[in-house]
């Protein structure tokens, strides 16, 4: 057994956290899959009921469940500051990443330079999301009544129910097995990860340290901290430009995609097509899809075509010169707007969360949710797959190269980077040659 591990230093922590918004492709669910090989497998900061149990917090509220894991954990081992830091350093990689990106393509019309880079991208993706189905569902799913409610959930996201009455039936079918039968749900998300993996710095029997602690007038200051600066920002926004003006309504508009929207990035992206294309005009249909290529390109949560949209409605708007400045503006307003509420949910409801630790009146409806989102993550395979193999009849390529990479991640534990990146190159390549 691997011998326990050190205190963690908040530089130890800030350089990981760096790494991590660099290496995060894959979606929320490939970005879940590293998270839980680098912090419960490897170096055993967090062990795996205690993931679970923040994860399924997470999946809880609206917004990119990754990067809210990840503030979690930031916060839990260095208070506010950590969880500050975590969450910020998962999506700066991304901004500018999709800053430049959005220039290049508002500057020089197109991207033919990462369209055969993306066509072998995008079987990877799909590699990855039911390689982290498998990880996750391989551990989550102890008992036949489980993989009835994942089974149960894919079906229900195949016939288009909202994401949130899964989660809610979920919840009550586990608050019910919670009483009944504790022994099923019990099992859910544990199993022997300290045989597996050693005995972790946040243990499932580690008590919460005292900043993690439930008292009303911290959690409080957190709420009136976060209200204060989106008010201050949106303030600035109406005084300097007024009301109409684009950089005002990105604000606004991201403000309610962040606080009404469930489900991850694919039940947000409906909802900013919409409105950001047949409501506001900021953008194409061809320039949404093309964003959102250009956001599953890079490391970062999916939501992150947020900045894209961001960018081309400030350089579409902008009445003076130079127009990547107005570009990068709406990228980064759009980007602070829709990530601060997120941060706020960790910092407010995290004490409350680790209070419920180990009860299992709240802990048996969690694992219950955690086996339905193992159904959702499979559905996503399957909607991604149908564009990526289907379209246009069958890609017979890119079901190879799928295969290839999913044997490489589950049976042989590749990284995640160098298959994404092997899988892009050949699909550059047979590209090139076609």
């Amino acid at each position: 057994m691997p011998a326990d591990p050190a205190p963690i230093s908040f530089g130890e922590a800030l350089r990981f956290w760096l790494k991590l918004g660099f290496i995060s492709f894959g979606g929320p669910a490939g970005q879940i899959a590293i998270m839980h090989e680098e912090l419960v497998e490897r170096r055993r900061w967090i062990s795996e009921g205690r993931f679970l149990h923040a994860l399924n917090y997470c999946m809880l509220l609206p917004g990119p469940e990754a990067q809210q894991l990840a503030t979690y954990i930031g916060w839990l081992m260095h208070r506010a500051w950590g969880g500050i830091v975590a969450g910020g350093l998962f999506v700066l990689p991304s901004l500018f990443i999709l800053i430049a990106l959005s220039w290049l393509y508002m500057a020089y019309g197109s991207v033919p330079a990462v369209a055969g880079l993306l066509y072998g991208i995008k079987p990877a993706i799909v590699a990855v999301v039911l390689a982290a189905a498998w990880r996750i569902g391989s551990r989550a799913l102890k008992h036949p009544a489980l993989w009835v409610i994942s089974v149960a959930a894919f079906a229900a996201i195949l016939l288009h129910a909202p994401f949130p009455a899964i989660v809610i039936a979920a919840g009550a079918i586990g608050a019910l097995g919670g009483r009944f039968a504790p022994q099923v749900f019990a099992m859910s998300g544990h199993g022997s990860a300290g045989e597996r993996y050693g005995t972790a710095l946040i243990d499932d029997d580690t008590p919460p340290p005292p900043h993690a602690r439930y008292r009303p007038r911290v959690v409080l200051s957190f709420l009136a901290v976060g209200l204060a600066i989106w008010a201050v920002a949106m303030s600035f926004l109406l005084i300097a430009f007024g009301w109409d003006a684009v950089m005002t309504q990105i604000g606004w508009f991201f403000t309610k995609a962040a606080l009404l929207t469930f489900g991850g990035a694919y039940a947000v992206l409906p909802y900013v097509y919409q409105a950001a294309v047949d409501q506001y005009h900021w953008l194409t249909p061809t320039q949404m899809i093309d964003g959102l290529a250009l956001g599953e390109t890079t490391p970062g949560p999916l939501i992150m075509v947020v900045a894209f949209v961001g960018f081309v409605a400030g350089w579409q708007a902008a009445a003076v010169h130079p127009l990547y400045l107005a570009g990068a503006a709406g990228a980064a307003l759009a980007t602070f707007f829709t990530f601060l509420p997120s941060f706020v949910f960790i910092l407010v409801g995290g004490p409350l969360v680790e209070a419920t630790h180990g009860d299992m009146k709240f802990t048996a409806p969690l694992s219950a949710v955690t086996a339905a989102v193992v159904g959702v993550i499979v559905s996503l395979a399957v909607f991604f797959g149908q564009h990526v193999f289907f379209s246009g009849g069958v890609d017979g390529f890119a079901l190879a190269l799928a295969a290839a990479a999913l044997v490489a991640l589950v049976r042989y534990k590749a990284g995640l980077i160098p298959v994404i990146l092997v899988s892009g190159a050949a699909g550059m390549l047979y590209t090139l040659m076609r």
